[in-house]
């Protein structure tokens, strides 16, 4: 799948400076609209985990156009995301939600042309990070 890196790259660059409004954003959007995730942070240190996902972001900025340097990372990512009790139904509610996110950070600079480059891209992360937690869980039960 050919990514619209133009798209991404400017759409990041528009919210990386609220890189901490996003982040607020994000999570506060993804309780309202999944409540069932609030428990999965139920022991985590939410300042840490926000930081956390920003710095996941910003190594995805970086590794747009070479994608496969950052595959073992996110495989990684989403092994560990099993022992954190993620489930596959929860990748596609976060995805919509971050992306939503990114769009009401944005405001009117957000186009039509960020929200499929995200769309897309998005799809390969989790698709990616699904492998990941599909090899974990095969792990565990063996």
């Amino acid at each position: 799948m050919a990514l619209d890196l133009p798209a991404l790259e400017e759409s990041f660059d528009l919210i990386a400076p609220e890189g901490d409004r996003l982040m607020d954003v994000f999570y506060t959007r993804l309780f309202a609209a999944a409540p069932a995730v609030k428990p999965l942070f139920a022991g985590t240190d939410l300042r840490r985990q926000k930081a956390m996902l920003l710095r996941t972001l910003v190594l995805l900025r970086q590794s747009l156009r070479d994608l496969d340097a950052i595959v073992p990372a996110l495989r990684a990512l989403g092994a560990r995301h099993v022992g954190y009790g993620a489930q596959p139904e929860h990748y596609a509610v976060v995805g919509e939600v971050l992306i939503a996110s990114m769009a009401e950070v944005a405001g009117d600079a957000w186009r039509d042309d960020h929200e499929r480059a995200w769309g897309a891209a998005f799809t390969v992360v989790a698709g990616v990070m699904l492998d990941g937690a599909a090899a974990e869980a095969l792990d565990r039960a063996a």
